[in-house]
């Protein structure tokens, strides 16, 4: 018997995806969004949708389960991250004081990310409630040019970022949820 999780999935019609294209929540009938901030808010909703999916049914041991010594990272630590990053972009666009830091400095949000279920019910909770507040104060400025914050940061550049930022870490995602239990993904 190893140790090793045997790879899975829940996917039946193609045995290398997540879920069947017909059950993907991501993937909903309907017309494309029509211009190109409407598209890069769907695409950003859907990474976070993915992010959520590669958490589902686990417990809080297995969330907070780290990858390989010495790193940090799991799938807990990545929700407490995104917490902190949704703040940040927040400060992006201020010109106000900036907005502290949730979990602590340097690395707090991976370092605090322990197998309990109230720190995974205050992670879900926080990350929604971060992602809401950004999103509307983004929702304030739908020029995609226009510049804010007091590095003048353009608004098209901070939802590109967002993107990539929940897509970089669906990729960590995948390879943490294939460690606690062989789950594959796309």
């Amino acid at each position: 018997m190893s140790d090793e999780p045997v790879r899975w999935t829940q996917a039946t019609v193609h045995p290398d995806m997540w879920t069947d294209p017909d059950d993907d929540p991501r993937h909903s009938e309907g017309s494309d969004p029509e211009g190109e901030l409407a598209t890069l808010q769907e695409f950003l909703a859907s990474y976070r949708m993915t992010l959520r999916m590669k958490c589902e049914g686990l417990d809080a041991e297995q969330l907070a389960r780290r990858s390989v010594p010495p790193s940090t990272m799991s799938l807990l630590g990545l929700l407490r991250h995104l917490v902190e990053v949704e703040r940040d972009w927040r400060n992006w666009i201020s010109d106000g004081d900036p907005v502290p830091k949730l979990y602590g400095e340097r690395d707090a949000d991976f370092e605090g990310a322990v197998a309990d279920q109230a720190e995974v019910d205050a992670a879900y909770s926080d990350l929604a409630r971060e992602q809401a507040a950004t999103d509307a104060a983004l929702a304030e400025h739908p020029d995609l040019s226009e510049r804010l914050g007091k590095d003048r940061i353009a608004v098209r550049e901070l939802m590109v970022h967002r993107g990539e930022e929940y897509a970089r870490h669906c990729g960590h995602a995948d390879l943490l949820r294939e460690c606690v239990d062989g789950r594959v993904g796309q």
